[in-house]
């Protein structure tokens, strides 16, 4: 599939430490790690791996669930630290996840984003190209974007992340490893506003050019067919098709943002994990 793509050059990376490659040792699922719902005086008792160490809630790790957090992580450092033809590269770098679905403008609207971050939005630390709104109102939002304060429920898709925040994130390398969400989106919203002092502020797109096909990926549902989810966007498309690519953008600014704060789901209290996480950047 990867050998199919022709429209742009192509580098695949592999995440090294994935629980394909690690089946049966940490990071994946070590035997002689705690079952998930063992108390921990019960864990103790049983002398599994990481009794010592459940989580938030008292429940012991699950290797397929911290996978994404490590994913996420490592894929930040890698891209702005191994990549050679990035170095030097000051621009945005998008990040998309294996159920997105780009619009055909989406690159063209990227680019007339960056601008108006450069001339409206000096204070906006990211964007956001997609939104969880689908194509509902697109023809009257494809021309559209507004600021914000970085929400994860809202503005993790098509996140345009700059080198200048890179280096702002690897300030909070410690804070981000070890804060006790496997969400590395719930994290993120953590920072802002704490080891990140002032809250990330978004510039978003109100047409969203990124869309979740939603049945695929981490959370997979029993009847996960790409196919269909395909052929439902390729309809949905159909009917925004003549407000793709606008030739102005305009944006409303909502002024500063706040720091919102969330209770923390748990599922990352492992501190093999924690360790794990915070050595990628020594591995590069």
């Amino acid at each position: 599939m990867v050998k199919e793509i022709a429209f742009c050059k192509v580098l695949q990376i592999f995440f090294p430490y994935s629980i394909q490659l690690y089946p049966n040792e940490f990071p994946g699922q070590d035997p002689q790690d705690c079952p998930r719902d063992i108390s921990k005086e019960d864990a103790i008792k049983k002398g599994c791996l990481n009794a010592e160490h459940p989580d938030s809630y008292g429940h012991y790790r699950e290797a397929s669930i911290t996978q994404t957090k490590h994913h996420w992580w490592w894929k930040l450092h890698f891209v702005f630290e191994r990549i050679h033809v990035l170095r030097g590269y000051n621009g945005d770098v998008v990040f998309l996840e294996e159920d997105n679905y780009v619009l055909p403008d989406l690159l063209t609207f990227q680019k007339s984003m960056s601008e108006l971050r450069k001339t409206s939005c000096g204070d906006c630390d990211i964007l956001a190209l997609g939104n969880h709104n689908g194509l509902t109102g697109f023809h009257e939002h494809s021309s559209k974007a507004e600021t914000s304060g970085w929400l994860s429920t809202k503005h993790n898709m098509g996140m345009g992340i700059s080198r200048e925040l890179y280096y702002k994130l690897m300030g909070c390398n410690n804070a981000f490893c070890t804060y006790d969400d496997y969400n590395w989106d719930w994290t993120l919203q953590n920072l802002s506003g704490t080891c990140i002092s002032k809250p990330l502020k978004v510039l978003v797109a109100l047409g969203s050019r990124v869309l979740h096909t939603g049945d695929c990926g981490l959370h997979q549902k029993e009847d996960c067919r790409p196919e269909m989810a395909q052929e439902r966007v390729n309809s949905a498309l159909k009917e925004v098709n003549s407000a793709l690519f606008p030739p102005v953008v305009s944006v409303t600014d909502h002024g500063s943002v706040e720091h919102h704060p969330h209770m923390k789901n748990g599922g990352w209290g492992d501190v093999r994990d924690h360790t794990l996480c915070v050595n990628y950047a020594a591995r590069l």
